[in-house]
């Protein structure tokens, strides 16, 4: 029974149909350390109401969870978040952000199953979380980018600097962003397109 008191349940929002001029769908993870922003940018960059499984913190994380730069957050995704954004009229991309505490890294397995390919958001703060981030992608051949996102306390490197410091190749895209902005993290999601279409183009393995 609905809130007006009828038995008909509430459909879904206009909004959230998928648009009829879609031909194809790609599965994309957002990944990251805890508190890199990977809900933020699900939640700015979604054409439909983003599915979030966040929890409040409680004692039972101190001196488990690393949150150093992120002291004042009070809730933690514990499963994953979930949207949607068409790139094009014929593109749409299904947005899954993963867990960022090392404790629930093991549902990542079944989160990467089916991704197309990866954003890795980073915090300059914290770069040594990104290398295992990183190391997992690779071990599960997902193609990836880097996103750094841009906190007001964190530190400023360049590009190349950055880089070298997380023993990047080449021939992966980092870029700057701010993930509460809509258009940065749609940029950033362009971005992974355009590698993922080179690597195609280029017969690179996935």
């Amino acid at each position: 029974m609905d809130f007006n008191g009828s038995d008909t349940l509430p459909g879904p929002r206009a909004e959230d149909h998928l648009p009829h001029t879609a031909q194809a769908a790609a599965k994309i993870v957002i990944v990251g350390g805890f508190g890199v922003g990977k809900t933020t940018m699900v939640g700015s960059v979604s054409e439909i109401r983003p599915l979030t499984t966040e929890e409040t913190m409680t004692q039972a994380g101190v001196g488990v969870d690393d949150n150093y730069g992120s002291e004042s957050k009070t809730a933690t995704t514990v499963a994953m978040d979930f949207g949607r954004i068409s790139i094009t009229d014929q593109l749409v991309l299904y947005l899954f952000g993963t867990p960022g505490q090392q404790r629930f890294w093991f549902l990542w397995n079944g989160l990467f199953e089916g991704a197309l390919g990866a954003v890795v958001l980073v915090d300059t703060r914290r770069l040594e979380v990104s290398f295992d981030v990183m190391g997992r992608l690779e071990e599960r051949g997902v193609p990836f980018v880097v996103a750094i996102n841009s906190f007001p306390d964190a530190p400023r490197h360049p590009i190349p600097e950055l880089r070298a410091a997380l023993d990047l190749a080449e021939d992966i895209p980092m870029v700057d962003c701010d993930v509460r902005r809509r258009a940065s993290s749609r940029d950033v999601l362009l971005t992974l397109v355009r590698f993922l279409h080179s690597l195609t183009l280029t017969g690179s393995p996935s």
